[in-house]
């Protein structure tokens, strides 16, 4: 166990690579209660969300999430975080009933930041994140072993989910919030469920789980995931400063409307400047030929030479690979796949290529 932005977290419970394969293979399931679960509710709350955030939320409809940024304008745009704003079912009378989802070792800053723009009447911000918690179920047996869980109409529902869908359903025997959704690069759900009743829920999903090979997974599995995925991590690829044009993250950025209007929000003038003026390092993964993990912060070099072209941000074995895998910000001229780099492992230095992201892929017959 580790202290974890305030929180007391397993890094592992059996071991990093059995608990990554076990989630490729069958199932996973993660306590993520530390994510920051924000309710926004209020007539105005959609449109107050769609002023703030570099994701279009105007047109989301109830039961869709979106990756987006949380933004300010400070030294021309500041990152805050990466967060998922979700919109749940309606209130009986139509007021909009949306959410937050961010990072646990930024929810102070953001709610503080979120707080501050709060307009004097519409809009409710209220953190529920020490009253609920958020357990994920991730891997190709999830879905069935979730459903397993709720009544026969709720499974139909939950099953039928598209990726980035959300629900309200009951699992085993407590009312949840049900999102497809997850950080692993596999299919799978978080659920959100009253803190009153997170063991139960935990206990059963983990009874259910364990005879088709599920696993309850640490930050370690968790970050072996994430990475063979190619996500982004807040403190590492993604920073404060960062160009997320250059880290392959416009997708998260919507500066014009369907209707060609340009939006505005926190950093938007900034982000219009990083988009037209390319950076001059991009995010790529390195793939490497033996075990042996450059660490972030490691050089990123050319055969033979001592000049860096680039910089870690995230790198470890790949239990899926079998061999070592990084991502790193590198010279746009050093970006090309295929390109062959060395890292600074130690005192030594180890040969890579530049691969395309994601560096797994789950085969999808969604898709």
């Amino acid at each position: 166990m580790v202290d974890f932005a305030g929180w007391s977290m397993p890094v592992q419970y059996a071991s990093i690579i059995e608990e990554h394969v076990a989630t490729r293979t069958a199932a996973g399931m993660f306590d993520v209660s530390h994510m920051g679960r924000l309710d926004v509710t209020g007539p105005a709350s959609r449109d107050w969300l769609e002023s703030l955030l570099t994701r279009r939320v105007a047109d989301l409809d109830v039961g869709r999430c979106r990756y987006t940024l949380v933004t300010t304008d400070d030294a021309g745009v500041t990152i805050l975080d990466d967060a998922l704003v979700g919109r749940a079912t309606d209130a009986a009378d139509g007021t909009p009933r949306m959410t937050l989802v961010v990072n646990a070792s930024n929810r102070d800053r953001v709610v503080a930041w979120l707080r501050s723009r709060l307009p004097a009447a519409g809009v409710v911000l209220v953190d529920r994140t020490t009253e609920t918690a958020m357990i994920a179920v991730q891997g190709p047996a999830a879905m069935e072993i979730v459903c397993g869980l709720c009544p026969p109409g709720d499974a139909a529902r939950i099953g039928g989910l598209g990726t980035y869908r959300n629900a309200a359903a009951t699992v085993a025997g407590v009312p949840a919030a049900v999102s497809r959704t997850g950080y692993t690069g596999e299919d799978g759900v978080e659920l959100v469920v009253p803190g009153a009743h997170a063991v139960a829920v935990w206990e059963a999903i983990l009874a259910a789980g364990s005879p088709r090979g599920l696993r309850p997974c640490g930050l370690g599995a968790r970050d072996t995931l994430r990475l063979e995925a190619g996500m982004p991590l807040y403190g590492h690829e993604l920073t404060a400063a960062a160009d997320p044009f250059a880290l392959g993250l416009g997708l998260a950025i919507t500066l014009q409307s369907p209707q060609g209007d340009v939006r505005e929000f926190p950093g938007a003038s900034g982000l219009r400047r990083m988009r037209d003026e390319p950076a001059g390092r991009v995010r790529v993964g390195l793939a490497g030929t033996s075990k042996r993990a450059a660490r972030e912060g490691a050089a990123v070099l050319r055969p033979g030479d001592s000049a860096a072209v680039g910089v870690v941000t995230s790198g470890s074995f790949s239990p899926s690979l079998g061999h070592a895998v990084a991502m790193a910000l590198v010279d746009r001229e050093a970006a090309t796949a295929g390109t062959p780099l060395e890292v600074a492992v130690r005192e030594a230095r180890e040969a890579v290529r530049v691969s395309s992201l994601p560096f797994y892929r789950r085969n999808d017959p969604r898709k």
